[in-house]
């Protein structure tokens, strides 16, 4: 546990929330409510990080004991939590809110959020971009799994008719809108299209995004160009759509699927950072607006860990060997519980899921220059694997996927180096290793 000095009331302010996570289960942040001091609590101790340990979650199914109490990691003293773990579908009872608390949940844009009800989540409208696979089409099941109607948007047809298929089948009602998020226009068509078949959008989450896995210098302009345009703009354009829906009725919710390469630059990466990082400063001055004008709409952003997605298998990459995420890697359904979490709880400015996201952030903050050099010595060995790059893969960062990828790779789930969850074939993340990497990735 890392203390500092200061009292709760002086750090309200304080807005941000960071789970450490030991195992997955720690991550279902949707499942959280508040309750009296138990084991590890820290009330009245200053502001703090801490790093718990809670039940493991059995490789058969999302279920454990039930309220067991485990500390979040925040940065409030007075947050103590208990996990009552049921599945995806759980409610939170009470959320991180209340005038005592108001660095921990309480939005200065707007009336305190309670938690959603089951009715209000069965009525929800959802906008999902990149639900054709990973994080998005994990987080359209999340939702569908209560009721939602979820707008599914991305290129690959295929993908999404797929992804459509979970939705219908997990219980919600799913609409395709092929649509590419570089192009505004499109973003637009597809936003009022949503509205028109599925009502009022409720919850707009960005996900899209493209990458390019290869030095700086290997990396054409019209490359990086796509790759920005995409992965920066696309959730500018969403973003955007969103708004122009939302200010009118001063409510709803926008989540920015981040990384925590928001704040921390690896090598082979530099596109992808550069727009990582741009969606981080959008993000805060779009919130600032908000707040100067009394919104009653919320944003915030989720800096996501390594995460197990098809991305490592229809990149482009000039690799010599397979892309991999940098360990620990965390299957798509823990991170889509984050996201969930956080589209239900929208006060916090940003979350940073996983331990791993914690420890760099902070490491980052402290001893930049460390790291650099660091990831200069264990960068490029640490995203390869041992198998030569498959000469089958994308040779333009514009290809979309050709085939229904789903939320993970299985090929990669085989071959990565790392630790990974052992639940890859029912889909449900287990305990894995959750040791500081040189930098995670999403």
């Amino acid at each position: 546990m890392i203390k500092t000095s200061g009292t709760n009331r002086r750090h309200r302010w304080l807005d941000s929330a960071v789970v450490g996570a030991d195992t997955a289960d720690e991550l279902m942040m949707g499942l959280l409510t508040r309750g009296p001091p138990g084991p590890g609590s820290t009330r009245g101790a200053g502001h703090h990080l801490a790093y718990s340990r809670a039940a493991q979650l059995p490789p058969t199914g999302p279920s454990i004991s039930s309220k067991s109490t485990v500390p979040l990691a925040c940065c409030h003293a007075q947050t103590q939590v208990k996990a009552n773990v049921r599945d995806a579908r759980a409610v939170p009872r009470t959320g991180l809110r209340g005038s005592r608390e108001r660095g921990a949940g309480t939005c200065p844009t707007g009336p305190a959020r309670s938690s959603a009800t089951l009715e209000t989540m069965a009525a929800q409208v959802v906008v999902i971009t990149g639900a054709s696979g990973g994080i998005g089409r994990a987080t359209a099941r999340l939702f569908a799994k209560r009721g939602a109607k979820v707008a599914l948007l991305a290129r690959g047809t295929v993908g999404l008719e797929a992804a459509a298929k979970d939705v219908e089948a997990a219980g919600g009602t799913a609409l395709v809108i092929p649509t590419d998020v570089a192009d505004y226009e499109q973003v637009e068509r597809a936003a009022a299209r949503a509205e028109e078949v599925l009502g009022p959008i409720d919850v707009w989450i960005n996900d899209a995004f493209t990458s390019v896995f290869a030095p700086f210098t290997q990396i054409e302009p019209d490359e990086y160009t796509r790759v920005t345009q995409v992965s920066y703009l696309g959730f500018v354009y969403g973003t955007r759509a969103a708004l122009d829906r939302m200010l009118p009725r001063n409510r709803g919710t926008i989540v920015q699927v981040g990384s925590a390469l928001a704040y921390r630059g690896i090598p082979l990466q530099t596109a992808y950072c550069g727009a990582k990082h741009a969606i981080q400063g959008f993000n805060e001055a779009l919130r600032c607006e908000l707040l100067h004008d009394k919104s009653g709409v919320r944003v915030t952003m989720v800096q996501m860990p390594a995460v197990n997605t098809p991305q490592f298998d229809w990149v482009l990459s000039r690799l010599p060997r397979q892309a991999q995420p940098v360990s620990p890697i965390y299957q798509p359904e823990v991170a889509a519980r984050a996201v969930v979490y956080a589209a239900d709880h929208p006060s916090r400015r940003e979350y940073w899921v996983g331990a791993s996201t914690a420890a760099t952030l902070a490491a980052n903050a402290i001893a930049p220059g460390l790291l650099d050099r660091n990831l200069a010595r264990t960068g490029y060995k640490s995203q390869q694997t041992a198998t030569p790059r498959r000469r089958t893969r994308p040779q333009t960062c514009g290809t979309p996927p050709t085939v229904a990828t789903g939320m993970t790779s299985v090929r990669a789930a085989t071959s990565m180096t790392g630790p990974i969850s052992a639940a890859h074939r029912c889909g449900h993340p287990t305990t894995m290793a959750c040791l500081p990497p040189p930098a995670p990735r999403l």
